[in-house]
């Protein structure tokens, strides 16, 4: 790859994530004003927003005017959006084209991958531990990227030279901590930490008919359930093509609450604060 400040990257999906990528990359730290930035969305709308922003160089509503133009692509749609863009646009992309996304699932993306993608395109699966409960190109400035957390999906056959660029310019995106493992251990985890915890959020509110119950809010019920205000149709997808993995993880948590029921029904105080004492120590080792 030639260096990022003289790249044509391009930007598949521009909402809310893709508009974050858009912003950052265009930053002096990363890309300045240097390279050209070209985004694809059927939204017109915010095509021109971000061009007027001075965050793309140029919007596209057809993929096939964009992609021959881009030495790196950013898949910023859903996994099952993704897999379907692939499909159909595969022969667009410029020879030797570095891709990545964003999507919040692996496995699918990377057994498909392996099995279909060119020989001459070097695919690196990535997921920024990032976002916002806002949808859209007009929330993209909701989502920093500073002092986040990073996780790719190598596959056998990326490049070095590539992986390289994307852990730098991850990196000069603001992103601290970039981890590397397997598209199975990052479903298992990202089960635990992203997706039960949604799961969690839309079930306090589901249990809770009183919409004026926050009148007795202090800051934990908001905190516990800014995630509830989810993008519904992401979301059930991301919870489906993970359901072995989340429903595990779902388990596990209710063994956890069943625990605590039990010791506050039986009002065994030792055994109560035992237990949070534990889960405090757990909490405050965990980096």
């Amino acid at each position: 790859m030639k260096p990022l400040e003289t790249c044509t990257v391009g930007i598949i999906g521009l909402g809310m994530m893709g508009g974050a990528f858009a912003t950052a990359l265009r930053t002096k730290e990363v890309m300045g004003a240097g390279g050209r930035i070209l985004a694809c969305d059927l939204d017109e709308e915010s095509l021109g927003a971000a061009k007027n922003d001075g965050s793309i160089d140029e919007g596209f509503t057809a993929p096939e005017l964009m992609l021959g133009q881009c030495d790196l692509v950013l898949l910023c749609i859903n996994p099952s959006a993704l897999l379907h863009f692939m499909e159909k646009w595969m022969s667009a992309f410029r020879p030797g084209a570095l891709i990545t996304d964003i999507a919040g699932i692996k496995s699918s993306i990377v057994a498909a991958m392996e099995r279909t993608l060119r020989e001459d395109l070097d695919f690196i699966p990535g997921h920024p531990m990032a976002g916002s409960e806002k949808a859209g190109y007009a929330h993209a400035n909701r989502c920093n990227f500073h002092g986040k957390n990073y996780i790719l999906t190598p596959l056998k056959r990326n490049k070095p030279e590539n992986l390289a660029f994307l852990k730098d310019m991850i990196r000069r995106m603001g992103f601290s901590r970039i981890t590397e493992t397997t598209a199975e251990d990052h479903d298992r985890k990202i089960a635990f930490t992203s997706q039960l915890s949604h799961v969690i959020a839309a079930a306090l509110i589901d249990c809770e008919p009183d919409q004026e119950i926050t009148r007795f809010g202090g800051g934990s019920f908001e905190d516990l359930t800014r995630i509830a205000m989810l993008n519904v149709p992401m979301w059930t997808e991301l919870f489906l093509e993970n359901q072995q993995e989340l429903v595990q993880r779902i388990s596990q948590f209710q063994g956890s609450l069943d625990k605590l029921k039990g010791f506050i029904a039986e009002g065994s105080r030792e055994a109560l604060e035992e237990n949070l004492r534990l889960v405090r120590e757990r909490r405050g080792a965990m980096r």
